[in-house]
Formats: structure tokens, C-alpha cells, sequence
């Protein structure tokens, strides 16, 4: 005989009701079906079950193809780690297919861009050069991507656009062009912008570097990427890859801008595929620019936030986009 002063509740009275009647999450009409080993990429694709991650990406990229359709700019957001990833490649076929209006680089992307172009090879191993000195003191790039800033303030145009102004010339002799996403860009006229935080990159260590030029250069490219952003009205789409802090706080900086300046962006889609989801990205991407505004009706804007490493996600997009994946119901 128990010594508490309590009883355990009966439970003869609990009400119930029939399981059939529940609004339930899952369904058996959304589960994945498996596909023999001779599967088209679209039938990979639709076997996919419609929940969670995969349903996520069947809505972003429908929201893609919509903006596509409608021309609204679908932008693009690359840190370094896309470009030495050795996505460019792709990148570069997904502007011939014009799912790219324009694309907003960090300091590092430009940079891995850069020495692909010009070289072939990119990336340093930072723990053996560091203790020498030596990181980040390849004299090229040093010299090059400051010049490329200097032109920009002279020529009064942004980093991004001197950038591929300089890999489409003749002034370097490039070993592989055709892998970079910059002169890809310019030669099919879509802007790109370069934003910088001064010290955070390693041309800016070099005598070439020039504090002003690299000021002028990167804060006109901010001021066009908010007209691109303003593009994005209504039913565009921006995508942040591998940027964890610069880039998102960039975008979230454009969108104040362009509803100061009376378009209310909405609605639209924004998107953060990285391998892990850190916490500006979530906040400055996904949720702040899509949130509904208080007492405003109308279609709503959608946040995705997609895990994974972008050598893996990247390609399955750009596959995905090029089959026309999802099929318009």
C-alpha cells in the first residue's frame, strides 16, 4: 500500500476520437518510392518523398522556375568555399540557362575565382605557411585584386564589374578562363558584386592594397546590389551558399533599403544551403526578409534553410533545374 497521500488518476474518462478524423503531418501520398537502378534524374527526383528537406527544395525550386518565367531576378549569394569547391563549372551553365540575374560575392570568392582563372589552382594550406609568414603572400593575387579595386574607383564602376572586366582582356595571360564565374558573368552582362569587411582578406595585407579604392569600390557594389535586390519584386528569389556572416548581413541591409525606399519587396523566396545553419544566415535569409508584415494581406514570402555540402547540393540543383524539375501541376 502506497504511503502518498495521492492517487494516480483513472483514466476510464478520456475522451477519444476516431484516428481516421486526425489531421495528420504524414501521409503515405508523400513517402519516397524506390527507383531502379536505369531511373531518368527526373524520376530520382520525383521519388523523393514530399516532407521535410526534399519538400523544401520541390517548393524553392518551383519558386525558381516561377521567377524564371516572370523574369525576376534570382540572385545569387557565393562564399569562398562554393568557388573552391570547384563548382564553378556549374555556376557558369547555370547563367547560360538564366537562372542566374545576378550574384553578390564575398572578398574569399573573389579570390578563389581569381587564381583559378589565372592558374588553375586556388586554396592554400594555411597551418604550413602561416608560422613563416607566408599566407596569403602569393604576389599575383596580391597585386592583381587590389589593381582590380584601384580601376574600379578610377573607372567609377564596382569591383565585381572591374573584376570581370580584367579576366575577359588582355592584360593577364589565364591558363583557365573558362572556369571562372566572373568572366562568365560578364561576358553574359550579369552584375556581379563584391562585398568586403577591409582586413578580413589576404590581398588587403599586401603594399598594393589601397584602403580608399577598396572602399569606393566594394560600397558601390553594395548600392547595386540593392537595385538588384529591388528586382527581386515580387516573386524573386536570393540563395545564400556558404556565406555565414558577410553576405547575409549584406542582403538583409539591401532589403531594409529597398522597402525604406517604398517597394515592399514581397512576396519572395530566400533560400541557405550550407553544411551547417549557423545563426545570421537563419535569421538575415530565411525568416527577417519573409516575414509577414502586420496587417498587410496577400501571397506570403517563404524562407528554406537546406543542409548539406554544397559539392553534393549544388550539382543536384543545377541538375534539377536543367530537367525542369518539378513538372508545373
Amino acid at each position: 500500500m502506497s504511503l502518498y497521500s495521492i492517487s494516480p488518476l483513472t483514466l476510464d474518462a478520456v475522451a477519444t476520437y476516431p484516428l481516421a478524423s486526425r489531421k495528420s503531418k504524414v501521409s503515405v501520398r508523400d513517402f519516397a518510392r524506390p527507383v531502379s537502378g536505369a531511373a531518368s534524374l527526373k524520376k530520382f527526383l520525383d521519388s523523393l518523398p514530399n516532407l521535410l528537406a526534399a519538400g523544401d527544395l520541390r517548393a524553392l525550386l518551383a519558386a525558381m522556375h516561377r521567377a524564371r518565367q516572370q523574369r525576376k531576378a534570382i540572385l545569387w549569394g557565393l562564399g569562398g568555399h562554393v568557388i573552391k569547391a570547384g563548382l564553378g563549372p556549374v555556376l557558369i551553365d547555370l547563367i547560360r540557362r538564366g537562372f542566374v540575374s545576378g550574384i553578390a560575392m564575398n572578398g574569399a570568392a573573389l579570390i578563389h575565382d581569381f587564381e583559378i582563372a589565372l592558374v588553375g589552382n586556388t586554396s592554400e594550406d594555411v597551418d604550413a605557411a602561416l608560422g613563416g609568414g607566408k599566407f596569403g603572400m602569393a604576389a599575383e593575387t596580391g597585386q592583381y585584386i587590389n589593381d582590380i579595386a584601384q580601376d574600379a574607383a578610377r573607372g567609377g564602376i564596382g569591383y565585381g564589374e572591374a573584376a570581370g572586366k580584367l579576366l575577359t582582356g588582355r592584360r593577364l595571360r589565364l591558363r583557365h578562363a573558362d572556369s571562372s564565374v566572373l568572366a562568365a558573368a560578364y561576358r553574359a552582362r550579369i552584375p556581379v558584386t563584391i562585398h568586403l569587411a577591409i582586413g578580413t582578406d589576404i590581398p588587403h595585407m599586401h603594399p598594393a592594397a589601397d584602403g580608399a579604392a577598396l572602399g569606393a569600390a566594394t560600397h558601390h557594389d553594395f548600392r547595386l546590389f540593392c537595385a538588384l535586390v529591388r528586382r527581386m519584386h515580387p516573386g524573386g528569389v536570393y540563395l545564400n551558399w556558404g556565406s555565414a556572416v558577410l553576405l547575409p548581413e549584406i542582403f538583409l541591409k539591401a532589403v531594409s533599403v529597398v522597402r525604406n525606399l517604398g517597394v515592399p519587396l514581397r512576396p519572395i523566396t530566400t533560400a541557405n544551403f550550407d553544411f551547417i545553419q549557423h545563426y545570421r544566415p537563419l535569421q538575415n535569409v530565411v525568416k527577417r526578409p519573409t516575414a509577414p508584415e502586420r496587417g498587410r494581406r496577400g501571397p506570403e514570402s517563404r524562407g528554406y534553410a537546406i543542409t548539406g555540402h554544397h559539392e553534393l547540393l549544388l550539382p543536384l540543383v543545377a541538375a534539377a533545374l536543367a530537367a525542369g524539375w518539378p513538372a508545373r501541376r
